[in-house]
């Protein structure tokens, strides 16, 4: 896929991985759909994405519910007139027992990062089919393949995101890829300490952290690389064979 002119939906794009993946797209030519929950960022990302000569919009929205998805894609039809790509970057973290979680809680982490992806591949396919194909990619974790008991639900979320992934990539082809990117230890999260994050970078096999950039890459690859679909690449510095 060539990206340059292109219409990108990047969810969760005001800050962190999101906005590294967003800008990224910015830079091989992508206009782009800044969408947030409720960050103070999102002008800021705006601006930076403009400055690098593609047009920008930022959208509000709450995508545990669908019609949070909604809005965003009837945004990016007022203002662009569909959508070619979707990165599925939104996502919650949230801690929690098996033995104490609410099921607020539970139903809070499968909507924003299990239905809202599946919502917003929805409304993403139906305008790519209109426009003659797109692709889409879903930001994943390690707990999508390796269990964490001390994040049940995210971990169930992400691994039925990997699963999303494959079901959309046979329900859509050939005309739509969507492929996912399991990432390892690449952005600390806030309320982890210094020592914890060097700690799991120590755990890899590389003996250190990533970076958002490293996701980026890694999106960028499966967007533009055409004969690949319905796979999950590993950004993890090999800490899922260690």
């Amino acid at each position: 896929m060539e990206l340059t002119g292109k219409v990108a939906v990047v969810t969760g794009s005001a800050h962190r991985v999101g906005k590294i993946i967003a800008l990224a797209l910015a830079r091989a030519g992508a206009h782009i759909v800044v969408h947030y929950h409720s960050s103070s960022e999102s002008p800021a990302a705006v601006a930076e994405i403009e400055a690098l000569g593609v047009r920008a919009i930022d959208v509000a929205a709450d995508l545990g519910d669908p019609a949070g998805a909604t809005a965003v894609f009837e945004a990016a039809e007022r203002e662009f007139g569909g959508v070619d790509v979707l990165v599925n970057s939104a996502s919650n973290f949230q801690k929690g027992s098996v033995l104490t979680l609410s099921p607020e809680d539970w139903q809070e982490t499968l909507a924003i990062n299990l239905s809202g992806p599946f919502f917003c591949a929805q409304l993403a396919a139906r305008s790519m089919l209109r426009r003659g194909g797109g692709a889409i990619v879903n930001i994943a974790d390690l707990s999508g393949l390796q269990p964490w008991a001390g994040y049940p639900a995210h971990s169930v979320s992400k691994a039925g995101l990997l699963m999303l992934t494959k079901v959309l990539a046979k329900a859509l082809a050939p005309t739509i890829r969507v492929n996912a990117v399991a990432a390892g230890p690449v952005l600390k999260p806030d309320d982890w300490d210094d020592a914890r994050w060097q700690a799991s970078g120590s755990r890899t096999l590389l003996k250190r952290t990533g970076s958002g950039y490293d996701v980026a890459r890694a999106a960028l690859f499966l967007l533009q690389e055409d004969f690949v679909t319905g796979t999950t690449m590993l950004v993890d510095g090999g800490r899922s064979i260690v």
